[in-house]
């Protein structure tokens, strides 16, 4: 995986971001970040390949089975950007207020092209949780909790 288009998209120099690293590490760190930017959505971040695979999500994260919520698949992140948390200035891609919402880890069920499955252990997510591809949507995603 590559950090290019989340290179692309930022000047370090005017943000407060992490610049990107792909970093070998234990492969399980999950975040979702609240992300106040032009539209409010989370931020869900999955570690993989040493980045984090992030979604945005327009409505907040599922709680309940049954649940379900559109993710748009984004730019992968570099994985010091699952401390992030702060303000991106006006006139930067993704200006805003970024705070972290839940943290932890997952376990990895699945994992293919068009559907993972992973448990989180979460402050506020916990339990087997579903991104489907959505084909209807560009880089769309469903995103629900499909287990215990």
């Amino acid at each position: 995986m590559s950090l290019d288009e989340y290179r692309a998209k930022r000047d370090f120099s005017k943000t407060s971001e992490p610049p990107p690293e792909v970093k070998v590490s234990a492969g399980n760190l999950y975040v979702i970040q609240r992300h106040e930017a032009r539209n409010l959505h989370w931020d869900l971040r999955l570690e993989q390949n040493g980045v984090l695979v992030s979604w945005a999500v327009p409505k907040e994260p599922p709680t309940k089975k049954g649940v379900r919520r559109l993710a748009i698949q984004t730019e992968d992140h570099p994985l010091e950007y699952a401390s992030f948390s702060g303000t991106i200035p006006e006139g930067e891609y993704g200006a805003g207020k970024v705070e972290i919402w839940d943290r932890g880890n997952f376990e990895t069920e699945k994992w293919e092209e068009k559907e993972i499955i992973v448990i989180l252990h979460g402050k506020r997510l916990e339990g087997q949780y579903c991104l489907i591809r959505f084909q209807k949507v560009k880089d769309g995603w469903l995103f629900f909790r499909c287990g215990p």
